[in-house]
């Protein structure tokens, strides 16, 4: 590969990865509602999703991806379902003061789950892997190397664009102090996260 299809690669991932949408939602929801911390399991999750699609497409798996499509309304419910529970959850959650909260193992986990389903969901991430992603880019002659590289590249650009935004959301969460200021704060982050849900089971 060389430096212009690396480049060319990290914008396109930009525009996809900052472009607002179900990831970004619900990464800066979990960053309002319990911090920077807890939303980097949820950043996780979702570029787990977007490496295995990649490696569908680089292994020339783009059928397997495609077929997925088929399960795409069990994933979507699914998802979107547990994203309105985790958002029910959060608006019903007591005025804890804003602060870094000690992470469960069981939070993270689900956290992780929550980003992993919402890529899954989301079929704009198959049609960049696999539809978009190789009309500039020879995926059937890349080497080992290019490979790591596409994927270091992939990780690196995601999940820098992802912290970004719950960095943010950290930021605005961190100005709440008091209770019902805490208490408006969780509402309004479970709010988007139900929303969130909402749109994801919906979307056709």
């Amino acid at each position: 590969m060389d430096l212009i299809s690396i480049l060319s690669l990290a914008a396109a991932l930009f525009v996809l990865a900052a472009t607002p949408g179900p990831g970004v939602f619900a990464t800066v929801s979990r960053s309002l509602a319990s911090g920077f911390v807890p939303s980097l399991a949820v950043i996780t999750g979702i570029v787990t999703g977007d490496v295995i699609f990649l490696l569908f497409a680089i292994l020339g798996m783009s059928f397997v991806a495609q077929a997925m499509g088929h399960f795409f309304i069990v994933v979507k419910i699914i998802g979107g379902g547990y994203l309105i529970f985790l958002g029910v959850k959060i608006w019903r959650s007591g005025p804890v003061p804003a602060q870094e909260p000690n992470v469960k193992k069981s939070m993270k986990y689900g956290n992780y789950f929550t980003g992993f389903l919402i890529t899954l969901s989301n079929p704009k991430v198959i049609l960049f892997y696999c539809g978009f992603l190789p009309s500039f880019m020879d995926l059937a002659s890349l080497s080992l190397i290019d490979i790591l590289v596409v994927v270091t590249t992939v990780l690196i650009v995601l999940s820098s664009v992802l912290s970004f935004y719950a960095f943010l959301a950290n930021r605005a969460r961190s100005l709440f102090l008091s209770k019902r200021s805490v208490k408006r704060l969780n509402r309004t982050a479970g709010g988007v996260m139900i929303a969130t849900g909402v749109a994801i089971a919906v979307k056709s």
